[in-house]
Parts: C-alpha cells; structure tokens; sequence
C-alpha cells in the first residue's frame, strides 16, 4: 500500500490562503490519481478536487476557482492550492491515491480551520 503524508494544514482567517500538500514515499506516484477529500465536523466526507495521472484537475463546485490541485512527480508529491477560504471549508483534509477506481494509499489527514 501506498504511504502517504499530508501537511500544512493549520489556522487561518477568513479568506487567507492554505496549501496542504500529500507526499508519496514509494516509487510509482506518477501512476496515479490523486483525490483530496475532506471532513467538516458532523458531516459528510466530499471530495473536493482529483488531479489525474496525466495532470487533469477536476474539481467540487464548493471549491471551483478557489482551489487548486497540482502535482509535482518529481517529488512525489500533490498539492491543493486554497484561496479565499472561508468558514465552512473548516474541516480534515485527506489525500487519497487511486490506481483506476482502486484506492492504493490514503494520509493521515490534516486540520485545517478558516475562523477569526
């Protein structure tokens, strides 16, 4: 299974600025997708925005053009870029890696919380 590790979630105020990004300590990253999803307390896990295996970022209306997902294979790594984030994306962030419709590895997850 795939080990991944997310970071840079933390506090910040309404519409700052987050990226968290999800670190891959295998070999075949550039094979798969990437999901991020995340958690508000009490509800729902959503799945926020996916960037593929050949880079297409798709994303949640929730999130359309305040988000970014990115990838960087060099690295290993996946990012999601957050601007102007508001109070209701307060919530656990997830990473997730797919092979197909497979998942082969999820993080951790990380907090982030938009609040003044």
């Amino acid at each position: 299974q795939v080990q991944l590790v997310e970071s840079g979630g933390g506090l910040v105020q309404p519409g700052g600025s987050l990226t968290l990004s999800c670190t891959d300590s295998g070999s075949n990253f550039k094979i798969y997708a990437v999901s991020w999803f995340r958690q508000p307390p009490g509800k729902q896990r959503e799945q926020v925005a996916r960037i593929s295996s050949v880079f297409r970022p798709t994303y949640a209306d929730s999130v359309m053009g305040r988000f970014t997902v990115y990838r960087d294979n060099d690295k290993n790594m996946a990012f999601l870029r957050m601007d102007n984030l508001r109070p209701e994306d307060t919530a656990v962030y997830t990473c997730i890696a797919y092979l197909g419709d497979t998942i082969t590895g999820r993080g951790q997850g990380t907090q982030v919380t938009v609040s003044s």
